[in-house]
């Protein structure tokens, strides 16, 4: 979830006719007056008056630390598969606000965002929304007229008190649990593992899809008497180099080319999303086809993205401590290079600590790069935090510092060799200015 600036001006003024989309965006920012404000009444209240508290079609919500984005790619690139209308919300988005709703494959206009954003606004009357719960409203309006089969719903934040719990999902999977978002969550994974198990609902699918699951959340899906799936014991996965295959409670999928997405952790969000499918099969039935065609199809940028050409470019959102450790092995596992050059930027409530350890035995040459956002951490503070870790300039290594990811990358793109590679990663902000800086230099030179 993309925490927005504190506003401390004057009242806001709703966008008028014709306005665009940026106009919108701005006005969510400064209509309430913290960025984050967990809570489910305030939402659940306009929901109501708004007549979408009971989709018109079967609702999936995708908790869990990190996998959350993958597994929701290849729920929505199977079913599109299997020929349903599907709706996929995500958050937070990389470039262009468009992206946090998908309908059928497509991205939103601007247009049909604006046109429910109005919808919202004349429906919360006086009643104060924060950016997330405006922009889920929105797509949630969205998608109840776009005769979907099936709506998929990123958690944007914890569960329990996050916007898109206010509906009763159908099925709810969390992919993972581990440390992040302290200050909201907790400090450890029982205590964040009770928030996420929230997202799970009495005698409906509850999938776990982390192998080692907090007893908190085990314990809270007794407790509801939800339908829990737990990976190893409910379904599993195994595979060889050419191909996997899934085996569920009722329902094997053999010899399964490897999803599209890269990355060894990627077998266990798409065994996840197919324990989803399987819950889910006599009301969405899906055949094997489906199955291969959307896992070979699914696309994500920024999650172990590789980009064409010399040197080779990796792009990562990885944030947290266990992001970054599925990272490094990642790269472990991707053969011989040189040398390696990070591009490097994180939000400063993160554990960049935790990162850095996780990290600085696959890096050689570190560009720590400024980020220009609320919560931004300085190039100069992650410098001092590498140097604290032991990384030093030396013969074989070396340590940047530049005023924002565009120069950060130029530098590495400069030092590194055709045979060398190229880490981008930190924070969405990290490989989102990355991705505009190649979009820019791409139009410049058309």
């Amino acid at each position: 979830m993309t925490a927005t600036k504190q506003v401390e001006h004057g009242p806001a003024v709703r966008p008028g006719p014709g306005q665009p989309l940026s106009a919108w965006l701005s006005y969510l920012e400064s209509i309430h007056h913290r960025p984050i404000e967990l809570g489910l009444d305030r939402i659940r209240e306009v929901a109501e008056r708004m007549g979408l508290l009971q989709p018109n079609c079967l609702t999936i919500i995708v908790g869990g630390t990190n996998g959350k984005g993958s597994t929701c790619a290849m729920l929505e690139a199977v079913y599109l598969a299997a020929g349903y209308r599907v709706g996929l919300s995500t958050s937070p988005h990389l470039i262009d606000f468009n992206e946090r709703a998908r309908v059928n494959g497509e991205i939103a206009s601007d247009a049909a965002l604006i046109a429910h954003f109005e919808r919202v606004e004349q429906a919360r009357g006086t009643t104060p929304l924060t950016y997330f719960e405006f922009s889920t409203l929105a797509i949630l309006s969205l998608f109840s007229e776009s005769s979907l089969d099936v709506m998929i719903l990123e958690v944007g934040l914890g569960g329990r008190l996050d916007a898109v719990n206010i509906l009763d999902a159908d099925c709810s999977i969390i992919t993972s649990i581990d440390v992040d978002h302290v200050d909201w969550l907790g400090s450890d994974r029982e205590a964040i593992g009770f928030e996420k198990a929230h997202i799970y609902r009495p005698g409906r699918p509850a999938i776990c899809a982390d192998p080692m699951p907090p007893q908190s959340l085990l314990d809270y899906a007794h407790q509801i008497g939800a339908d829990l799936w737990r990976f190893g014991h409910d379904y599993n996965y195994a595979g060889d180099r050419q191909q996997w295959n899934y085996g569920g409670r009722h329902n094997r999928r053999n010899a399964l080319a490897y999803p599209a997405l890269r990355g060894a952790n990627q077998l266990l969000n798409a065994s996840g999303a197919l324990a989803v499918v399987e819950a889910l099969s006599d009301r969405l039935p899906v055949p094997q086809q489906a199955v291969r065609l959307g896992l070979l199809k699914v696309e994500l940028p920024g999650r172990f993205q590789i980009l064409p050409g010399q040197p080779t470019v990796i792009l990562d959102v990885a944030h947290n401590p266990h992001a970054a450790a599925v990272l490094a092995d990642n790269l472990g596992n991707m053969g011989f290079y040189p040398y390696t050059h990070a591009v490097f930027g994180m939000l400063d409530d993160k554990d960049i600590a935790q990162v850095i350890e996780k990290m600085k035995g696959v890096i050689d040459h570190w560009h720590c790069a400024t980020l220009d956002v609320p919560r931004g951490a300085s190039a100069q503070v992650l410098r001092q935090k590498l140097e604290a870790a032991g990384v030093v300039n030396g013969k074989e290594s070396s340590l940047a510092t530049h005023e924002n990811v565009a120069e950060a990358y130029l530098a590495a793109t400069e030092q590194a060799a055709d045979g060398d590679r190229i880490i981008v990663f930190g924070s969405f902000h990290t490989v989102a200015g990355v991705l505009v800086h190649l979009r820019n230099r791409k139009v410049a030179a058309s």
